[in-house]
């Protein structure tokens, strides 16, 4: 595979040449960059970005400091009015350099955008899902860099519930809340710790420390901030994640808890409060649907996110794909969805699925969590499937069962997993392979490698959503006698249509299909 460009915006410049100690996150980027042969570059966009700065001495240290990058030129005859009609309105100065940067990454100037810009994250994905993906938060871009050159490096992340009185306040995580909110120990010990709040934890492996935290409250109509109706709402009281593991993904593992949570339980509304600093957490939580309903005297915000167990119906003006995503774990299934198989061997499915995958006795104890119990390992929501097989997926928003084949341990030949498809894409080199798959690839260098992709033979490249897992697994006992399928299993992707009501209310997600 031919060396990896990471385009790097001034935010970023300013994270790591800034007057100030470099955050772990950012060095950690450039020494995985530098020991692995990736390639970072500069924009010529982000002179003129900097040129605006009125501080004169600011400006010229700011301007010797990009001299250590390379950089990459305009495009000839750059009309930024066309870009803008291409990329999002131009509004400010700054809006054209963020054209300019996803233009380049459009035409393939560099591999990955690297920006913590919350507005250019959001003018990538209204451009395409494709491009979206490739555009990534600073920790992303570690984590990513980690997956594809140093696998065996890369932790698996595990989510545990605990009581707060269990985490003690010497913990690292608890550093910028200080920050933030000077009586944050009184607040802690007075507010979570007696009242036994529960939390949701990442512990980050290395460390033992906590990288991610979710401390939630219950809360009635009488007694809450948020202003939506509702009976039943959880409070999110904290959401944290350490500065060095901020990004995407753990945030996202974090959240996913919480939906999942809130929708198996019968809850009406979930809330969070949280600052405009918190990029990378108000972009996640809009994606997902919360939407900004108030704004606190002291500039706190309120973003609140409704759930159901109803149906959920078609939305005007939107395709069932956004429906779903702005309803998650919701998914609309109505007599007109399509649905499919996707039969999965188990070393793929472990992959994917690692929350799923067997673990011996002795693991579970090596894997002890910070209270000494054993831990179940946390996944994303947002995924990528790699294969051969020839088959139409259907619109964006058809509902995807994934079938774990014989294997040799159980759950073998079940269906585990509920995703909800986005698109697909053929990749026909593993450069094409590597962009396509974007911050959401779990693979190494050496496995899209193997995949051995090329025009003649290319890979498929599948982008969904995992909405949840069926529990029990539904065996292939159950399959044949719903009419999934006959007498053998399917050995490629297949579609489910008389059988797909049965198999959905055996699913039990949590709300009416």
């Amino acid at each position: 595979m031919s060396r990896q460009i990471y385009l790097i915006d001034t935010n970023i410049i300013i994270g790591l040449e800034d007057n100030k100690t470099v955050q772990p996150v950012f060095a950690t980027f450039i020494q995985l960059a530098t020991k692995n042969k990736v390639d970072i570059f500069i924009h010529a966009a982000a002179r003129d970005d900097i040129a605006r700065d009125k501080n004169v001495e600011r400006r010229t240290i700011s301007e010797s400091k990009l001299q250590k990058f390379s950089h990459i030129d305009k495009v000839r005859g750059f009309d930024a009015t066309q870009l803008g009609a291409e990329f999002g309105h131009i509004r400010k100065p700054n809006d054209v350099v963020d054209v300019t940067l996803l233009h380049c990454l459009h035409i393939g100037a560099a591999d990955f955008l690297v920006t913590q810009d919350r507005g250019l994250h959001d003018r990538a994905r209204r451009h395409s899902s494709e491009l979206g993906r490739r555009v990534l938060h600073i920790a992303d871009a570690v984590d990513l860099l980690q997956t594809t050159f140093e696998p065996k490096e890369s932790p698996v992340r595990f989510v545990e519930e605990v009581a707060a009185n269990t985490i003690p306040l010497t913990d690292k995580i608890f550093d910028s809340l200080r920050e933030d909110y000077e009586p944050f120990d009184q607040w802690w010990k007075e507010k979570c710790v007696r009242e036994h709040r529960q939390c949701w934890i990442v512990a980050d492996n290395n460390t033992k420390s906590i990288a991610g935290l979710i401390v939630r409250k219950d809360e009635t109509p009488e007694n809450t901030d948020a202003t939506l109706p509702a009976n039943k709402i959880l409070k999110i009281c904290t959401f944290k994640v350490r500065p060095e593991s901020r990004g995407v993904k753990l945030g996202e593992l974090l959240l996913k808890k919480v939906f999942w949570f809130a929708q198996k339980n019968a809850y009406d509304l979930v809330y969070v409060t949280t600052y405009k600093t918190q990029n990378s957490l108000i972009d996640l939580l809009e994606y997902y649907g919360f939407q900004h309903t108030a704004t606190k005297p002291d500039g706190e915000l309120i973003y609140e996110k409704t759930f159901s167990q109803g149906k959920l119906n078609r939305q005007p003006g939107n395709d069932l794909f956004t429906t779903a995503r702005i309803s998650y774990p919701r998914f609309v299934t109505d007599n007109k969805v399509r649905a499919f198989g996707i039969p999965i061997k188990e070393g793929y499915h472990d992959t994917l699925y690692p929350d799923l995958k067997f673990r011996p006795q002795a693991d579970l104890f090596e894997n002890a969590g910070i209270i000494g119990g054993p831990q179940r390992p946390g996944n994303t929501i947002r995924k990528v499937y790699l294969c051969r097989a020839k088959s139409n997926l259907g619109e964006p928003g058809s509902v995807l069962f994934f079938y774990k084949g014989k294997s040799k341990h159980d759950p073998s030949q079940a269906i585990t997993a509920v995703g909800i498809f986005e698109e697909v894409a053929s990749a026909s080199s593993t450069k094409e392979l590597m962009t396509l798959s974007g911050g959401r690839s779990v693979y190494s260098e050496e496995e899209l490698e193997s995949w051995n992709a090329s025009k003649a033979d290319p890979i498929k490249v599948i982008n969904y959503l995992l909405a949840g897992y069926i529990e029990p697994p539904v065996s292939i006992g159950e399959l044949k006698e719903i009419g999934v399928f006959g007498a053998h299993p399917p050995q490629s992707i297949f579609e489910i249509k008389e059988s797909l009501q049965k198999l959905l209310e055996r699913a039990k997600l949590g709300f009416k299909t």
